[in-house]
Parts: C-alpha cells; structure tokens; sequence
C-alpha cells in the first residue's frame, strides 16, 4: 500500500528534511518509501484540500479520460484540467497519454492507496 504523506512546513523545514533525506540515500540506509508533498503555503495546502474528492474519484472511478472525469465530477473541463494540472506538477496524480482513434486521450491516474495529513507537522500562516 503506498500513502501519500501531506503536510505544511516552513521553507527551512522542508529543506532541512530534504537534506537529511538527502543523505540518508546517499549512504543507503533508506527503508521504504516515503511519499510527501509538503506545502509552504496555506493558499495550495487548501486548495489540494478542497480538491480531495476528484483524487478519490480517479482512484474509486479509474477515468479512461479527463473529459470521463470531468462528466463524473460534474466539472467544466478547463476547470478541471487546471485543477489535473495542479495535482500532476505536484506529483499527487499521473497523466497517461494514450492514442484512441487517431486522437490522444489523458488518462489520470492516482497512484496511492491512502493519503494522511500529520497534524504535528503543520503550521499555519
């Protein structure tokens, strides 16, 4: 089961973390995985928030198209391709490009099982 960790940090606190993550590869004594996207902003952490239902919809729905998802979620398709656009540059979601027809088709897909918000790590600006 793969979990998306989601948090607020400071600047210095994700660079403090991704140093010593940094290292910690480097000499290979890494166990696991660990997926985090952490937020310095309360502007994008809300935004991620609010959005949480599109994520559960490509995960419980599998979408063969944004245009699919969008008819699911009741969308206006540019708007949720903003929102598809927001969460691949984040690496919450992948976008697969399949050729149907002599069209090319995206495909979202969620590649979690869980996602969890620590509460101890966040702040609040």
């Amino acid at each position: 089961m793969k979990t998306l960790t989601i948090s607020m940090k400071t600047p210095t606190e994700a660079l403090k973390n991704f140093l010593r993550d940094y290292k910690a590869i480097k000499k290979r004594s890494v166990i696991g995985s660990h997926f985090e996207i952490s937020f310095d902003n309360k502007k994008d952490f809300d935004r991620f928030v609010k959005n949480l239902g599109i994520l559960s919809q490509i995960l419980i729905s599998k979408p063969k198209s944004v245009y699919e998802l969008a008819k699911l979620v009741n969308m206006d398709l540019s708007n949720l391709n903003k929102i598809i656009l927001f969460f691949e540059e984040l690496g919450a979601i992948r976008i697969k490009k399949k050729k149907i027809k002599g069209r090319f088709v995206k495909t979202p897909t969620v590649e979690y099982d869980k996602i969890e918000f620590p509460l101890k790590t966040g702040y609040c600006h």
